[in-house]
């Protein structure tokens, strides 16, 4: 079963669906989009979402359809194709899904910078729910050092500064992912764009800095990028052995089968483990199947209970005869409840489900596991945790995963842009929902600010340290 990989789709949103800025009075970006054009494309969206949104009973319906109302004539009143695509993304972000976006196309006219500010770099991310700097340039660690907190963003504290101006735009199914997103493009912004911003410094001393974006003027990166464990270039799949036996396996992908060949590369020296860490911690999913065929090798058993699913089913006659079904008709009848169902827009189609059995004509390696998870650990990635849910031999460690995964329905919008609606609800077989929680770990290990400036992967360090006493 397919998964559309979330890794594309945080590059991608974070890249221009939270970003806010003001545009210098000589930039002329397109307005190409005509008028009937914006309002086609946001009736379309608002209509795939009707049809097709598994999550819809989730959503307050007056509302959403009152904003769409509300927002027909704002689309045609918008300056440019920015502006629109704008409109569109916060009226996504009502959905609270992570597989439903809306993706404006290159916009003529439209440069975005997120780092540099001329004489200044600052690298910004959420470490212990909170923007810290952790990169500027080299020779800016006494004005910007490496470690600070952003405390205020033009007068504004952050936390509201990233709240109402950032996080309405974000679609996702958790919050923390949205925080996230939000804080990492914060200071994100067209050339000429100025922030005002207040730091807290490593030492407890507070400092304003007034930034511009510009191109840069510098070169020397403090640290240098690929510095910290989350932020270095990955292979599809990484292995090593270290020490008394135990073996690392980064599964960084699902969206690429050549993972799988790559597995079978490195199951000779597998065998030898006496304990074993599958790190899915940068995941954003793929193919589940590409996943289940690593996982059937890591476990003892000759069944695998993956995720159950579920979409809406539309019946059109049905409908018709739910409009005059009251809520008291449904009670001892099930032809009435359907009819009402469908009428609302909830009726739901299981899919048939029976775990999956299988045979393995090579050994297994079942020795105690630890897998590594992250906010970034998604879609099918996900569906990799469920299936192990049961594994005696496996834990999982660190942090919550992304909490969103399912089918999107992808479809184009105008002006060469394009939006996506999930279809499918994946639970784990018991029923047990995820999507919008994120799959937790069974020992929480979340670094602070001190550890990643430090270059620690605390995460993978209690990994080791567990396994040790595991193996003894």
């Amino acid at each position: 079963m397919l998964r559309s990989s979330v890794a594309f789709f945080l590059r991608f949103v974070f890249a221009c669906s939270g970003l806010v800025f003001c545009f210098p009075g000589n930039a002329q970006i397109a307005n190409a989009i005509s008028a009937a054009d914006k309002v086609y494309g946001l009736s379309k969206f608002w209509q795939e979402v009707n049809y097709n949104f598994v999550y819809l009973d989730r959503i307050d319906r007056k509302m959403w359809d009152s904003t769409y109302k509300a927002l027909i004539p704002l689309v045609q009143e918008t300056e440019n194709d920015y502006a629109y695509y704008r409109l569109l993304q916060k009226f996504c972000a009502l959905l609270h899904d992570g597989h439903t976006n809306i993706f404006p196309p290159k916009i003529k006219g439209l440069t975005i910078m997120q780092n540099v500010f001329g004489d200044h770099l600052v690298v910004v991310k959420r470490i212990e729910d909170k923007p810290v700097i952790i990169r500027s340039w080299k020779k800016d660690q006494s004005l910007l050092p490496v470690g600070s907190e952003i405390i205020a963003v033009n007068g504004i504290s952050s936390e509201r500064y990233l709240r109402d101006s950032l996080l309405p735009y974000i679609s996702s199914s958790t919050e923390y992912v949205k925080w996230n997103g939000a804080t990492h493009w914060m200071l994100a912004g067209a050339p000429g764009t100025s922030f005002n911003i207040k730091i807290k410094k490593p030492d407890g001393k507070q400092a304003v800095v007034n930034l511009v974006h510009a191109s840069p003027t510098d070169s020397i990166y403090f640290p240098e990028a690929g510095a910290y464990y989350d932020e270095q270039e990955r292979e599809l799949l990484e292995f090593k052995m270290l020490e008394n036996g135990v073996a690392y396996l980064g599964l960084n992908s699902f969206s690429n089968r050549k993972i799988d060949t790559l597995f079978d590369a490195v199951l000779p020296q597998l065998y030898q483990a006496k304990g074993l860490i599958v790190d899915l911690r940068f995941n954003g999913g793929g193919s589940t199947n590409i996943g289940t065929y690593i996982l059937k090798y890591l476990i003892k058993d000759t069944v695998l209970a993956g995720a159950r699913y579920a979409t809406r089913e539309h019946l059109p006659a049905f409908k018709a005869w739910g409009a005059y079904v009251t809520e008291k008709d449904t009670i001892g009848n099930a032809w009435n409840k359907k009819c009402l169902e469908v009428y609302k827009g909830v009726y739901t189609y299981n899919f048939p489900y029976e775990p999956q059995s299988f045979v393995l004509n090579r050994p297994r390696i079942v020795v105690p596991t630890v897998i590594l998870t992250g906010n970034r650990t998604a879609s099918a990635a996900e569906d990799f945790l469920i299936a192990a849910e049961n594994q005696k031999h496996m834990i999982r460690m660190g942090e919550p995963s992304f909490g969103s995964t399912g089918q999107p329905l992808v479809f184009d919008m105008p002006g060469g842009g394009s939006a996506r609606v999930c279809t499918k609800k994946d639970t784990y077989p018991d029923g047990k929902e995820f999507v919008g929680y994120g799959i937790q770990p069974h020992i929480p290990v979340v670094p602070t600010v001190d550890d990643y400036l430090k270059g620690k992967d605390v995460v993978l360090d209690r990994a080791r340290a567990y396994l040790q006493q595991k193996i003894k």
